[in-house]
C-alpha cells in the first residue's frame, strides 16, 4: 500500500490532536508514515502508533528550535526523498501552511491548504475545503506531482488504530537558507485557562 507523510505538530513530544486527526485521515489513502522533529520521539512514537502511524521518521537538531520554518522544510523534503509518498499531510497552522507551501514549491507539486475533508480518488486523494464563509463547499484534486495538503484542525475525529510506530532516524542535511531568520527570544502566551479550540472535543 502507498505511504503517506504525516508532519508531526507536537510539544516535548505530547502529540496534539490535530496530528491525531490527519493520520486519521491519511489511512484513507494509504499507511501513515509520521515525521517527528524535535526531542522525544520515542515518547511520541507510543502515541502515533495508536493512531495508526506505521513509522516514525524522527531527527533531532538544534536548528529546529533555533531557527524558523526553513529546517523544518530541510527535514520534511528529506522525508519525502526517503518514502516517495502518495501525499503529504500537514496541520493547517500558520506555520503549517508555510511549510507546506514552500515544501510544494521545492518538490513542483500542487497545494491545497485549509481542507476540512479528504477521501481517496481514482487519480489520486480528493480535498474538500469550506470556502466563502462556508457558503459554498468545494471539492478538488491535485493534478501535478505529490499532492501536499493542509487541513484544518477539528475536520475529522481521531480514531485509534494500532500499527507499529517504529522509530526511525532521518538524516537531514541543511541548506544555506536554513539559517536565514534566526529565533532570538519566545515568550509563551498568557493561560486563559480555557482549552485551545484545536485541543477540544467539541467545539
Amino acid at each position: 500500500m502507498a505511504e503517506v507523510l504525516v508532519y508531526v505538530d507536537h510539544v516535548d513530544g505530547a502529540v496534539r490532536k490535530p496530528t491525531l486527526e490527519l493520520l486519521t485521515l491519511a489511512r484513507r489513502l494509504g499507511d501513515p508514515v509520521a515525521v517527528h522533529l524535535g526531542p522525544k520521539a520515542e515518547d511520541a512514537a507510543k502515541t502515533l502508533g495508536e493512531y495508526g502511524a506505521t513509522r516514525v521518521l524522527a531527527a533531532d537538531a538544534p536548528e529546529f528550535a533555533d531557527y524558523l520554518v526553513v529546517p523544518k522544510v530541510d527535514a520534511l523534503q528529506a522525508a519525502y526523498e526517503s518514502v516517495s509518498p502518495a501525499a503529504v499531510l500537514v496541520p493547517s497552522s500558520a506555520e503549517g501552511k508555510e511549510i507546506a507551501a514552500r515544501l510544494a514549491v521545492r518538490l513542483g507539486s500542487g497545494i491545497v491548504t485549509d481542507a476540512v475533508d479528504l477521501e481517496a480518488g481514482d487519480e489520486g486523494p480528493v480535498t474538500t475545503q469550506s470556502v466563502f464563509a462556508a457558503a459554498f463547499t468545494t471539492k478538488s484534486r491535485i493534478t501535478k506531482g505529490t499532492p501536499v495538503i493542509t487541513v484544518k484542525p477539528n475536520s475529522a475525529t481521531p480514531e485509534a488504530s494500532s500499527a507499529a510506530g517504529t522509530v526511525e532516524q532521518l538524516s537531514v542535511s541543511f541548506g544555506e537558507a536554513a539559517t536565514g531568520t534566526k529565533v532570538t527570544s519566545r515568550t509563551p502566551r498568557e493561560s486563559t485557562g480555557r482549552p485551545e479550540l484545536t485541543e477540544a472535543a467539541i467545539v
